[in-house]
């Protein structure tokens, strides 16, 4: 399996270079020329499979260059870190199904994938002897699971960037806490989409990437997406019965990355009737979807922090594809987006767009609302990510439908939000309760490209 950019500028290269790359040299992301095809028997076969086997089955289909017992070895070690032995369970609750994404190191979704990508960085690096300095910004959750993902872990430094004082407490402290050698915290006075925009030009200054080998660990990482597609394949599996069922997933997002995987999935062929991306205010992807409205506006500050996003960095992925590979409609649109402040789309490609996704964006209100009356009805506690995801499934998608949401957090990751939905704290699990005492490091820093810059090359030395 070979892989090219978005924007046309680079050959096909194979899968370890562009895990090494994350971000193509022409600035484009990284795709596969062609998805493999899952067929109804395929997938009917996979239905004994545990979630490490399973991987392997679907991984192994866009990886040819590390040799099998290699990458299968790689999956189970990163997958022997999660607490629950399913790894990713499904349970039902009050007409819906919650795939719960939160067994992992850091309690969040993003374990699923982060895990997997540190154990194939480290394998690279050790057989080519070369060293790799990972620049990332998060919104809080990618930030503490990709530390968990490489801390200590040979010829890797990583440098997360976070927007001060606008992620969850928790979500701080799992960063900031980690204070292995290789684990560098920057905390900037700004927003997620400050972080997300130097980090996107320190890959962009080609020289500067080079010189001091920038990897990426954000969601451009294409081995990121494609250990989320996994899941997608088997909550398929564990809510179906024998045949090709189709099935629902409601995704909060923000940075389109979880809810690209899940199109991945119906690429591939899994069964998937709808698509939901359900957004907070920082409603971006919603107005896409329901008015062709993609146009920047200010980021909101809401009680799902990990969605206050305005600038969805997977979304070119799937422009590349509404374009029909078109190259240099992709570049014509970021150019339009940078000059104008927004892009606009044909009659034809919103029909497109509504034929593989529907949308929702849930306010603070009916986050609460969520959270509180689910508890209530269930005894089953949603964090206001996840009840973002489940207040749109309630509204939008039929109730004899099979409706999958995704659970992208732990709720004692939001003790604040959970406890102003229900009158009580969220019952706090060993992992967080921990945090509390544990020393920490972090450089507080001024939204200033100069100054970040300089930081990693002095730290780099």
């Amino acid at each position: 399996m070979r892989y090219l950019s978005t924007r046309g500028g680079i050959q096909p290269i194979p899968f370890k270079d562009a895990v090494m790359m994350g971000l193509a040299t022409d600035g484009g992301l990284l795709l596969p020329e062609s998805y493999p095809r899952i067929t109804p028997e395929q997938l009917n076969a996979w239905r004994g499979l545990s979630y490490p086997e399973l991987a392997f089955e679907v991984i192994s289909r866009f990886v040819d260059d590390i040799p099998p017992a290699d990458l299968k070895a790689l999956i189970d070690r990163s997958y022997a870190t999660f607490t629950h032995p399913a790894v990713t369970p499904v349970v039902k609750e009050n007409g819906v199904y919650i795939l719960e994404l939160f067994h992992g190191l850091t309690l969040a979704f993003k374990d699923v994938a982060l895990q997997f990508l540190g154990n194939v960085f480290e394998y690279i690096l050790a057989e080519r002897g070369q060293i790799l300095n990972i620049v990332g910004a998060t919104s809080g959750d990618t930030g503490s699971a990709a530390i968990h993902g490489v801390r200590g872990k040979k010829g890797i430094n990583i440098f997360i960037l976070h927007p001060y004082g606008k992620t969850s407490p928790v979500q701080a402290r799992q960063m900031t806490t980690v204070t292995d050698a290789n684990v560098h915290n920057i905390a900037i006075r700004g927003t997620f989409d400050d972080c997300q925009d130097m980090v996107k030009a320190l890959f962009g200054d080609l020289e500067f990437k080079e010189k001091y080998a920038l990897g990426a660990v954000n969601s451009i990482n294409w081995a990121r997406v494609l250990a989320q597609v996994v899941y997608y394949v088997y909550a398929w599996l564990r809510v179906t019965e024998e045949g090709t069922a189709p099935v629902c997933f409601s995704v909060p997002t923000g940075n389109f990355g979880d809810i690209f995987a899940g199109y991945v999935a119906k690429r591939m062929g899994l069964p998937i009737e709808k698509l939901l991306l359900a957004t907070n205010e920082n409603n971006i992807l919603t107005r896409f979807v329901n008015q062709g409205d993609y146009s920047l506006a200010g980021v909101v500050s809401t009680l799902s922090p990990s969605m206050d996003i305005q600038v969805a960095s997977n979304f070119e992925r799937y422009l590349f594809h509404l374009y029909g590979e078109d190259s240099a409609r992709v570049r014509a649109a970021f150019a339009e987006l940078k000059t104008k402040g927004r892009i606009t789309f044909s009659d034809e490609e919103m029909e497109q767009v509504r034929r593989d996704f529907c949308s929702a964006s849930v306010d603070e209100g009916q986050t609460l609302d969520t959270i509180g009356r689910f508890y209530k009805e269930t005894g089953y506690l949603l964090d206001p990510h996840t009840a973002v995801g489940v207040h749109a499934a309630l509204e939008l998608l039929p109730g004899d439908a099979l409706r999958v949401c995704l659970a992208t957090a732990h709720p004692a990751k939001f003790g604040e939000a959970v406890e102003k939905a229900i009158g009580a704290p969220a019952p706090v699990p060993a992992a967080i309760a921990a945090l509390a005492g544990m020393p920490t490091r972090c450089e507080v820093m001024d939204a200033d490209l100069s100054a970040v810059r300089a930081f990693i090359v002095g730290t780099i030395g």
